[in-house]
């Protein structure tokens, strides 16, 4: 596999729009990419296009054929996006809406036990699972996470997951820390244990970066939101297993028993997850030979491994003249320094100055980069270190080393 050449980085970020410029601010460095990710100049179009069509799936005339195709091409390019050879996907209000529903359906069809998560969950899944292990009876039991990783081990589930465990969810990367969980091996452990437990995975963070394999972790959920990989917001998508799908849920009285989709969809929404496809494959096409579809998928997540790694060590460690994150004084950075989860993404602090107006100063300099609280959405991080904030840095591998270099100048006089 041959890795993102600078030649190679300049054609890639033509293929995104608003990739250093914001119509309200003007040129900025977008380092926002956890909130939601850069958006393919492909997808626009196609949303543009889509939104302009009356015709509703399941009627039979031709525009009702084509969308139906484009809907079943797009559930095959997941498909193989994604390796799940089996299950179904389908989509939903949005990434959080799905989970909710997901971890419901689990908690109500599986009766009397346990309901498994960890503390370095999105309140999307550790709400969920409070509220409906809670009407079904269940006990909701979480895992702690290791706060010096940022992340959390199939050791630390195998030594709480018990046979009564009827539910597991799994975080397959904290949008806090960036740290990446090892999906696989958990889903192992509590198998282990467990083996008839509903797993579902949050891959809403990690989607961006590619090596999604779900055939590989013996699991029943796996949730991830669009416009987080390139896509637009609207919309969630979902995979579940056969398993899953089997359980009682909402539907239509008399329609389909394997439906879990609500209402009609937006084929728009569909056809963009194409694009998308589209798009790391034709990236898996300049980095490897490859010629299989699935191994083009494969080369274009280990590039963008490789890239995002590579602006992560020069953000932590420096790049040219200019000092690394850890170089800097008063400068802590939340996961440590070398963390091999990492995933393009670094959360820091600094002594003497407030996250918020670390974050405002970055701004002024058009460096747009995001404040986490110890709030409902990140308290459970945050907290545990004694922190009320920090300043959540999130890059994606069209970001560029000259842009960590504006980063860093900016760094460097905020800490004086």
């Amino acid at each position: 596999m041959m890795s993102i050449t600078p030649e190679l980085l300049t054609e890639i970020r033509t293929r995104f729009a608003q990739i250093d410029h914001c119509p309200h601010q003007g040129s900025r460095v977008f380092f926002e990419n956890a909130g939601g990710a850069l958006t393919l100049n492909a997808v626009v179009d196609t949303s543009t296009r889509y939104a302009a069509i009356p015709d509703n799936q399941g009627r039979d005339n031709p525009g009702s054929h084509e969308l139906v195709r484009v809907i079943e091409r797009a559930k095959d390019d997941m498909r193989v996006f994604m390796n799940a050879s089996g299950g179904q996907f389908f989509v939903g209000e949005s990434g959080t809406e799905l989970l909710f529903r997901l971890i419901m359906n689990a908690c109500l069809g599986t009766g009397e036990g346990v309901v498994l998560g960890s503390t370095l969950e999105h309140p999307a899944t550790r709400s969920a699972c409070a509220r409906w292990a809670g009407i079904a009876g269940q006990h909701h039991v979480l895992v702690p996470h290791d706060d010096e990783t940022g992340t959390i081990t199939a050791a630390a589930y195998a030594h709480v997951v018990t046979p009564d465990t009827n539910v597991a969810t799994i975080i397959h990367t904290s949008p806090v820390t960036g740290m990446g969980v090892d999906v696989a091996a958990v889903a192992a452990a509590i198998r282990a244990i467990a083996p008839e437990a509903i797993i579902i995975v949050d891959g809403i963070q990690h989607a961006a970066h590619g090596r999604i394999d779900i055939d590989s972790y013996d699991i029943d959920g796996y949730v991830i939101s669009p416009y987080k990989v390139f896509s637009r917001h609207g919309y969630g998508l979902a995979w579940i297993s056969d398993r899953l799908t089997e359980l009682p849920h909402n539907a239509l009285i008399d329609g389909p028993e394997d439906n879990w989709e609500m209402g009609t969809r937006d084929t728009g929404s569909y056809a963009t997850l194409s694009d998308l496809a589209s798009y790391f494959e034709w990236l898996g096409t300049q980095v490897s030979g490859e010629t299989d579809r699935r191994a083009r998928f494969v080369a274009a997540g280990e590039a963008i491994h490789a890239q995002e790694k590579a602006l992560t060590d020069a953000m932590i460690h420096g790049t040219g003249n200019l000092p690394g994150l850890k170089d800097m004084g008063g400068v802590h950075i939340i996961g440590g320094i070398d963390n091999p989860a990492r995933e393009g993404l670094v959360s820091l602090w600094v002594d003497g100055e407030e996250s918020v107006e670390v974050v405002r100063k970055l701004n002024e300099q058009g460096i747009r980069t995001h404040l986490r609280k110890a709030d409902h959405y990140s308290g459970n991080i945050l907290t545990p270190l004694g922190r009320n904030a920090c300043v959540r840095v999130s890059m994606c591998h069209y970001n560029s080393a000259h842009e960590v270099a504006q980063f860093l100048a900016a760094m460097k006089a905020i800490c004086g």
